[in-house]
């Protein structure tokens, strides 16, 4: 299990911190950065964020045109570290890859980073979803599939205080954000074994997810299926997808290792 850091640790490292995030703050909206955006988007001074933009363009993890920046390729290094020294991902892509060879949908893993699921792997078919996912994606935990599932294999009082603290926001006209019906549906996941987002999410994509768990039982990542509405009813895809989802997961359960 990871141990747990209190944010304000004698230890820690302040620069280093303000460096890490700010290369987290880029994305495909924000690919190429003043040091104004990017304190902005860290919160921190535009001194300092322009010091740390200047060290990290230093070390090789940034490019720039002496106005904006953008990542190198060199920061596709500490991915590859991820993937190479945790089993999670290469263990779950022959599943994965056998789960979207029977149902011919697209699936994602994804695990809880702050408050939201980052994807840890997919697999894509010729019907993928042109939304955009990837691997490293973020989508917002209190409305997705596969945050549902996660925040349901937490401690009741833990989820709800999670929940309560994260900004929820209506992205379409049927996503769920009240705090008291997010909180049955998260019993409901409980109950049933799977989570879903009916176009809650993005107009157009429906998703069901289910729970990865170690050998005692604890959620350690969450498996989905999305499909475009217009392909079919909601009713006709948990029916048709339901069970191979649960196979699926079942099977990554067993292979995982211990977190």
């Amino acid at each position: 299990m990871a141990a747990s850091v209190h944010p304000h640790d004698r230890n820690i490292v302040v620069a280093l911190k303000k460096g890490l995030e700010i290369l987290t703050c880029f994305g495909r909206e924000a690919s190429r950065l003043t040091p104004s955006e990017v304190a902005r988007r860290t919160g921190s001074t535009p001194a300092s964020a322009r010091r740390a933009l200047h060290t990290l363009l230093a070390s090789g993890f940034l490019e720039s045109d002496g106005k904006r920046y953008w990542m190198a390729p060199r920061t596709l290094l500490i991915a590859h570290a991820y993937f190479t020294s945790r089993p999670t991902a290469q263990l779950a892509q022959p599943v994965m890859e056998a789960l979207a060879e029977r149902t011919k949908e697209s699936s994602s893993l994804g695990k809880l980073l702050d408050d939201d699921v980052i994807i840890l792997s997919r697999s894509i078919t010729r019907s993928t979803l042109a939304t955009g996912l990837g691997i490293g994606a973020r989508l917002p935990a209190y409305c997705s599939a596969l945050g549902r599932v996660l925040l349901a294999g937490m401690p009741r009082d833990e989820a709800a205080r999670k929940l309560q603290s994260m900004e929820r926001i209506p992205l379409t006209a049927r996503t769920t954000y009240d705090l008291d019906e997010l909180l049955v549906l998260l019993e409901k996941c409980r109950e049933q074994g799977w989570a879903s987002s009916d176009e809650e999410l993005e107009l157009g994509v429906r998703s069901i997810a289910v729970p990865v768990t170690d050998r005692s039982g604890k959620t350690i990542a969450g498996l989905s299926i999305s499909v475009r509405a217009d392909r079919m009813r909601f009713s006709e895809f948990r029916a048709q997808m339901l069970p191979h989802l649960h196979r699926a997961g079942a099977s990554l359960s067993a292979r995982l290792p211990p977190e």
